[in-house]
């Protein structure tokens, strides 16, 4: 199994448009410090590769991997289509950008998190007349996705978008639970490669650790190192926790989890304000101590 890490960084991106703090700061001041928003490329054919979640810089994304590149037909692209992890702006305006795809954009997605795509930001009406949307649905049970990779959806969370809080229901009605927010569980028959993405985690179901003690690599949720991080900063009046964000640190942090892990283990969708950052933070020394990474821009990870 291949996956292309295309970007790492938590809402907003680093540096963030209207952020002063140290890290944005930071970011300006040292190029290689920048993120673009949390997305990854999974490959599942020879030049055949989904997008899972699909932010704002989409397209500078592809540009950044060559794997990616268009070609050899003037028209002819490897992006086969996008699979969500949630509805969050973050992780979907950039299907809007996928309009040029004329044949149509295949979209993996949780019947609510599709839902708000509809109802909510009406997407089949803005992209429709360019690009129709072509769906597929994300469950429990393992769907082949391309040729070579079977994929699933482990429920997180019940937490909405906030355009999508005031939705009318949709008919048939949605499903009970909590897909809203889920991790994805990656499979290669062929090879017995398993990979989890999980780039938000308000919680940690049973069956996450299930899946991340029989992964051989994980990319989990890293938005804050501390639960207290979004109040002492001063970007929220509310805990990491009470923003759907597990942190790294503490008690019941995902470090303590993710430690001793048999798979490699690495931190994504960071947010500006975490320590991590900055390559030389003294918590990159800690992590490394537990076994666990820090994502990097553009990284391959062959599994």
């Amino acid at each position: 199994m291949l996956l292309q890490v295309l970007g790492t960084a938590a809402g907003g991106g680093l540096p963030q448009w209207n952020c002063a703090c140290p890290g944005c700061a930071g970011a300006r001041a040292h190029p290689h410090r920048r993120r673009r928003h949390a997305s990854l490329a999974v490959r599942v054919a020879d030049h055949r590769w989904y997008v899972v979640n699909a932010g704002p810089d989409l397209t500078d994304q592809i540009e950044a991997a060559p794997a990616l590149h268009p070609g050899p037909g003037p028209r002819e692209t490897p992006v086969a289509g996008v699979v969500l992890t949630d509805a969050e702006l973050d992780h979907t305006l950039g299907i809007v950008r996928l309009r040029e795809a004329r044949a149509g954009v295949e979209v993996w997605a949780t019947p609510p998190v599709r839902h708000a795509l509809l109802a909510g930001q009406r997407l089949g009406e803005v992209i429709g007349p360019y690009a129709p949307l072509e769906w597929g649905e994300l469950g429990r049970e393992p769907r082949l996705l391309g040729d070579a990779v079977e994929i699933s959806a482990l429920s997180i969370s019940a937490k909405r978008p906030r355009y999508a809080v005031g939705l009318p229901s949709p008919t048939p009605p949605e499903p009970p639970g909590d897909a809203w927010v889920v991790a994805l569980r990656l499979h290669e028959p062929a090879t017995g490669a398993r990979a989890v993405y999980a780039p938000a985690l308000a919680a940690w179901p049973d069956a996450l650790g299930k899946a991340v003690e029989d992964a051989d690599c994980v990319l989990v949720d890293g938005t804050f190192w501390d639960d207290d991080e979004p109040v002492r900063t001063g970007i929220s009046l509310r805990t990491a926790t009470a923003m759907g964000h597990l942190p790294i640190d503490g008690p019941d942090g995902t470090a303590r989890r993710l430690a001793g892990v048999r798979g490699r283990c690495l931190y994504t969708h960071l947010n500006n304000t975490n320590p991590l950052t900055d390559p030389g933070a003294a918590e990159h020394v800690r992590l490394a101590e537990l076994g666990i990474e820090v994502a990097a821009e553009r990284m391959v990870i062959e599994i």
